[in-house]
């Protein structure tokens, strides 16, 4: 039996267009495309602030170990003439064939001596070493005799550090150049001064940022 015809005007069967499904509209690729880029530029944004928090708190911890290390630096320069004082007071006592008051100079200095040890104050005193104007305050220049120019051939006040940074200057003579060099051995104290100084007020800097 023959199906019957159906009219010509009937509605068709919709055809379903595979490549339409394929691709997405414009708009909606450009929306993902502005989605994607907002999420790249949050994540760049939540990077920078999290290693800015890093440096801040690194930078602190920096700067709270520096104030405990440095806080006791004025106290610790009014320490540095009384340990001057003691030994010249037991210098003086030498001439005395010892006894109670040399005993007890001794004793004193040595518990001093202790303290500084805790709290990271290191003796300077170069004797014989090559000036340093980092370190060395130059107070005059006289013949170096068998030391060659620029060497530390008198300390006149022995000099300090503070956990590796410079409390006082030591004063020192320098070896000069031979005759004829005046001039050099001169420039070399003055150098000394200025550097040691200049060494010393870096430090104050640091200390006070």
């Amino acid at each position: 039996m023959n199906d019957p015809q159906q009219p010509e005007d009937a509605p068709q069967p919709a055809q379903h267009d595979e490549a339409a499904d394929a691709a997405p509209p414009d708009d909606l690729r450009a929306k993902l495309e502005d989605a994607e880029q907002r999420a790249a530029a949050g994540e760049d944004k939540w990077m920078r602030a999290r290693a800015e928090i890093e440096n801040l708190r690194k930078r602190g911890e920096r700067e709270l170990e520096q104030a405990r290390k440095y806080a006791m630096e004025g106290f610790a320069l009014e320490m540095l003439g009384v340990k001057d004082s003691l030994e010249l007071a037991l210098h003086g006592a030498e001439g005395e064939g010892g006894g109670e008051h040399r005993a007890g100079v001794e004793l004193t200095l040595k518990a001093l001596q202790q303290a500084f040890d805790k709290f990271g104050i290191e003796e300077v005193n170069p004797q014989g070493e090559v000036f340093n104007p980092d370190r060395h305050q130059a107070m005059m220049t006289q013949p170096g005799g068998a030391h060659p120019p620029g060497t530390v051939v008198s300390v006149m006040q022995k000099g300090y550090l503070l956990c590796g940074r410079l409390l006082r200057p030591a004063m020192v003579a320098v070896a000069g150049a031979p005759a004829g060099g005046a001039e050099s051995a001169g420039s070399v104290a003055k150098g000394g001064e200025s550097g040691a100084a200049g060494a010393q007020k870096d430090a104050e800097d640091s200390g006070d940022r």
